[in-house]
């Protein structure tokens, strides 16, 4: 029997049909819903008179669009008049078509790619879909996971299918030991500022190496999450004792018997020895150091102790426009440290870098110290209501409140400028999430990414800093 990579595995054995035109139709194990790009989906199912094909594969929550305030009102506490009517439509749609529904006010509901690993929802060996681009999120668990679009949302409540192509194979080796302070965060920002946003376009990226296995499953989920900054559809894990720990007794996992039969077909879920990839990339984690974000794009980004570069020094005129754009649009001139660059707001939350380890990171850095005077604003978001309970159960909304931070309620809050949540123009914001475009946390805000500790040393310091220095 030929070796097969881990994605070759999920994607053969999920094959429905084969198409003229080279693509297939794949069976869609579990479909994750919200509220942005839902409605024109479920119009379609009425249009034409389609029911859902499985009502049991599939689960929906409001996150995009909801405040992160005031969550004890529901629907009415919503002010802006679109994301009411994007929330209300899609509680009325699952209640037409009997989706169980996460609403506003169950301790569950929380950011999509938050709570599928969460509850279970998302199994080793699984394909599931979502009409959001993060949903490679769910790849570390050994599930082949990607975003879709709103016609292919409809598509797979119609016909739990999707017509797709295949990927060709990338892995990404990283080997040795991730230096103390160095994290999840650090190491995804660096394989992208090395392989570029376009680098993984047309792959699957497998994570795999020393460095991988012995990461926790929540630092693994941020790395399959900015998959998608690697120019990525799908980003994997392997399936190891760390996967299976981790879902053991959650609320959708199984139980019993059906618990063991699972895990004897999960403990195939890896890439066989001799498997052929079509790219490879080596990463040294020795010699990575926490990374920030300079411009526009999450590909332009250096280690704490380096500089905003020159774009005079860029040959290439195409790219050299585009930095001299990305360093017009941040305020930046070329050879400034990033060290010591001023914070005006800070965001830690995310479906990247919100679950409870990375609150627990963040609340470390944090604690005993208080906001620096220059901080307009400083907000933890939890990722779901379930871990804003284990947070608080830790006491770390008090060690979050008493910093001079604003402790909220689950949502994607302001990684998108979809709720009330957003930077205003000019403002500079040390920030958790995944994508740091023009306009992205609100028009004209400034945006720079790195991992939850950066972020939670830059509200105490005011300033972009090593937090290992702290």
């Amino acid at each position: 029997m030929n070796s097969m990579t881990l994605y070759d595995k999920l994607w053969a054995r999920h094959v429905v049909d084969e198409l003229p035109d080279g693509s297939a139709l794949l069976y869609i194990d579990r479909h994750l819903l919200h509220e942005v790009t839902t409605p024109q989906a479920f119009s379609g199912l009425q249009k034409n008179a389609r029911p859902v094909w499985r009502l049991s594969t599939n689960l929906a929550v409001p996150d995009h669009a909801v405040p992160t305030q005031y969550r004890e009102l529901g629907v009415q506490g919503i002010a802006d008049p679109l994301a009411r009517l994007q929330v209300s439509t899609l509680e009325a749609n699952c209640e037409t078509h009997r989706i169980p529904l996460f609403n506003l006010q169950d301790q569950r509901q929380g950011i999509v790619h938050v709570i599928g690993p969460e509850q279970g929802l998302t199994l080793p060996g699984m394909t599931l879909v979502c009409g959001d681009s993060h949903t490679a999120t769910h790849g570390a668990l050994a599930a082949l996971a990607q975003g879709v679009g709103s016609s292919e949302v409809e598509h797979v409540l119609a016909t739990q299918t999707l017509r797709s192509r295949k990927l060709l194979n990338m892995r990404v080796l990283v080997q040795g030991k991730l230096p103390a302070g160095v994290t999840a965060k650090d190491l995804i920002l660096h394989i992208i500022g090395r392989i570029g946003t376009s680098g993984g376009s047309g792959h699957a990226i497998e994570y795999a190496g020393e460095t991988i296995s012995k990461l926790s499953m929540e630092a693994r989920m941020t790395l399959c999450n900015m998959s998608i900054e690697a120019g990525a559809r799908v980003g994997l894990v392997a399936y190891d004792e760390v996967t299976e720990a981790y879902l053991e007794g959650r609320p959708y996992a199984p139980k019993g018997d059906a618990w063991d039969r699972a895990v004897q077909y999960w403990r195939t879920l890896y890439s066989d020895p001799g498997s052929r990839f079509d790219a490879l990339h080596q990463i040294d984690a020795g010699a990575i150091d926490p990374q920030v974000t300079w411009g526009t794009s999450p590909e332009m980004v250096g280690p704490i102790s380096g500089m905003v570069p020159d774009p005079q020094q860029e040959p290439d005129k195409g790219r050299r426009l585009g930095l001299e754009r990305a360093l017009e649009y941040m305020g930046l001139a070329a050879n400034t440290p990033l060290q010591g660059l001023p914070i005006d707001r800070v965001f830690i939350g995310s479906c990247t870098n919100a679950r409870i380890e990375d609150l627990r990171a963040a609340a470390a850095v944090v604690r005993g110290k208080r906001l620096a005077g220059r901080i307009r604003q400083a907000m933890v978001v939890p990722g779901s209501g379930l871990v804003r309970l284990q947070a608080e159960r830790e006491g770390l909304d008090e060690t979050f409140t008493a910093a001079g931070f604003e402790w909220r309620a689950p949502g994607c809050s302001m990684c998108l400028g979809m709720n009330p949540d957003r930077l205003l123009h000019g403002e500079r914001c040390a920030s958790t999430s995944n994508r740091n475009f023009e306009g992205r946390q609100g028009k004209g805000g400034r945006t720079h990414l790195m991992s939850p500790q950066m972020a939670a040393a830059a509200a105490v310091s005011g300033f972009i800093c090593d937090h290992r220095e702290l």
